[in-house]
């Protein structure tokens, strides 16, 4: 009779004391993730932690982490170009008016990071 661990394709391995233990393999993945990733991380675990559970023991954690953090960076950079050339913020407006330039990007960056937060990290 299998266990249910031998049912899901795991093996085992006789050690030197007789023993059989289950033949475990860390994730080859290396984490860059960067704020999305942790941010992404902190909702699994807050409130999806069946699907937390499950790419942590698949080994697919990382990985997913590391996706997530890469696409929502890649979606930053495309939304906040296209929103300052949509609203004409541009090099000559901070050279005329740089506080009226901060405020301008400040508020593209905040309207990218929630459009980037409801698609991506908290979803």
């Amino acid at each position: 009779m299998k266990s249910l661990f031998e049912e899901m394709g795991g093996t085992y391995t006789l050690g030197a004391d007789g023993m059989y233990y289950p033949d475990f393999a860390l994730s080859e993945e290396e984490p860059h993730y960067g704020k999305y990733g942790r941010m992404r991380l902190r909702h699994l675990k807050e409130h999806h932690k069946v699907l937390y559970n499950t790419l942590l023991l698949d080994g697919e954690l990382i990985k997913h982490l590391n996706e997530v953090d890469d696409t929502a960076n890649q979606r930053m950079e495309l939304l906040t170009l296209q929103m300052k050339e949509r609203q004409g913020v541009n090099e000559a407006l901070k050279a005329r008016d740089q506080m009226a330039w901060v405020g301008a990007m400040n508020n593209i960056r905040n309207a990218a990071e929630e459009i980037v937060l409801s698609e991506l990290i908290y979803c």
